[in-house]
């Protein structure tokens, strides 16, 4: 479990103009990464708008993506859904062997209630293979995973290892961090958050912005983790305005300019999602810039 301790990083898919997956970016992103302190990778989640992405896309991604890290940072491959039994068939049916662990979002759409919700994680642990990271995220859900409900889970299921936390729910974060088996770890979802949660006994984070400004971002969870806060507060303080504009459109519209002005990809994403406006993209350019040059 150590492996997913730090910073974790939601990997976005870049695509070129025609919306075709540009692979030569999603290289460089990775590259970026690695050099720059990243613990882990996370493929497929909502940042790498797994919603418009194919499952023929997905296995793609997923096989050139392994054969770029090539075992250097361990990867996690999001796989749910709020159809249970189509979560299992995707476990069953992909190769993971390339895979250390799954991300699975709560039930969306659906709003089971906390039984269904633990029902649901509970059969989708007795098949995998690979350690599970809950991935609690009510904004996109409609459906919050109790603290009382994690906790079940974590000590029913040995599997289950961690949750990402996305709630910007401080209190449920400390409820977590009070009530959770010593070994199971609190991962935050929420970049403003992240270094909070770390000073205050979380395992770290699976970021947005982290895969962009990915020195000072890693840098600042390593000090938080560490107990090291004034520090790590330099840091947060730095990234806060950047963090709060990647989230103030929509995501990974922001996070993909961040990238743009990083020379790292194109902006483009797929319908329903739009890019960045044109201020926007003004504004981060302006903000990378100065990052890059203090």
């Amino acid at each position: 479990m150590n492996q997913f301790i730090g910073t974790g990083v939601a990997l976005i898919t870049p695509f070129n103009q025609d919306l075709s997956i540009d692979y030569d970016a999603l290289e460089r992103l990775v590259e970026h990464n690695i050099k720059n302190g990243t613990e882990y990778l996370v493929i497929s989640g909502t940042t790498g708008e797994s919603v418009t992405v194919s499952k023929e896309e997905k296995k793609a991604l997923v096989k050139f993506i392994s054969k770029v890290n090539a075992g250097r940072l361990p990867l996690v491959l999001g796989i749910g859904g709020n159809n249970t039994q189509a979560v299992i068939d995707e476990i069953n049916t992909t190769d993971l062997s390339s895979i250390d662990g799954i991300l699975s979002v709560s039930p969306y759409y659906s709003k089971p209630t906390q039984e269904g919700i633990y029902q649901h994680f509970k059969a989708i642990s007795k098949v995998s293979p690979k350690p599970i990271i809950l991935y609690n995220v009510p904004g996109r859900t409609s459906s919050n995973i109790l603290p009382g409900t994690i906790i079940r889970l974590a000590n029913d299921c040995d599997n289950i290892i961690a949750v990402k936390e996305a709630g910007n729910n401080v209190h449920q974060y400390f409820e977590l961090l009070k009530t959770k088996p010593e070994d199971f770890l609190v991962l935050s979802g929420d970049d403003d958050l992240a270094l909070s949660m770390a000073l205050a006994g979380g395992s770290g984070v699976i970021s947005v912005i982290g895969q962009a400004l990915t020195r000072d971002f890693t840098d600042m969870i390593r000090l938080g983790i560490a107990g090291e806060a004034k520090k790590a507060y330099k840091l947060h303080f730095k990234l806060m305005p950047i963090t709060s504009m990647i989230f103030a459109e929509n995501n990974p519209a922001g996070i993909k300019a961040v990238l743009s002005s990083l020379n790292l990809c194109k902006p483009h994403v797929r319908l329903p999602l739009v890019e960045a406006s044109e201020e926007l993209k003004k504004a981060i350019d302006k903000e990378v810039k100065s990052l890059v040059n203090s």
